[in-house]
């Protein structure tokens, strides 16, 4: 069984595909943001982080599939990269954090209210991740473009700097 097997078995075992999110199920979202970053050249550790992002809540969907005393399970499925990847992005305060994140590169943790500074691939990766994420919502949620779009455009803009010229055309192409 590959990793991608082994995390899609994981996330069926806790209930992903029994989540309502748009467009379907949570586990057919996760499934959707990996193949997109696939589909725009996204490394492995990217892709995975794409399908597991939300194991931990997001500041958008507070559903937990894992604790966080659980993170060696999902280190030893995806490795650690991905997997802090995943922590990070569940963690993220989005108010606190997204509009600035181009020009300061500052994650703040809306767990322990900590920040941490990402820089060269770490903020892209972050950046494409919580971009990625919108834009599969954005695809599946009816009236999400005419309702948040004005915002998530002015956010791509700001964020052009630090995201890859393919999530960055693709943001560009669904928010119009």
């Amino acid at each position: 069984m590959d990793t991608s097997d082994r995390l899609a078995a994981l996330l069926r075992d806790r209930g992903a595909e029994r989540i309502e999110h748009p467009g379907g199920t949570l586990a057919a979202h996760l499934e959707r943001v990996q193949l997109l970053l696939a589909r725009l050249g996204a490394g492995p550790d990217l892709q995975l982080a794409g399908r597991a992002h939300a194991v931990y809540g997001t500041d958008g969907f507070d559903v937990r599939l894992l604790a966080d005393d659980e993170r060696p399970l999902l280190v030893e499925i995806i490795g650690p990269a991905a997997e802090e990847l995943v922590h990070r992005y569940g963690g993220c305060d989005r108010d606190r954090t997204w509009p600035d994140l181009a020009a300061t590169g500052l994650v703040h943790d809306r767990r322990n209210g900590q920040a941490e500074r990402l820089e060269g691939p770490q903020l892209r990766d972050f950046a494409d991740l919580s971009l990625g994420n919108e834009l599969d919502v954005a695809g599946h949620a009816p009236g999400f473009v005419e309702q948040h779009g004005g915002y998530f455009r002015r956010l791509t803009e700001a964020w052009a700097p630090v995201l890859s010229p393919a999530v960055l055309a693709e943001a560009r192409r669904v928010l119009g």
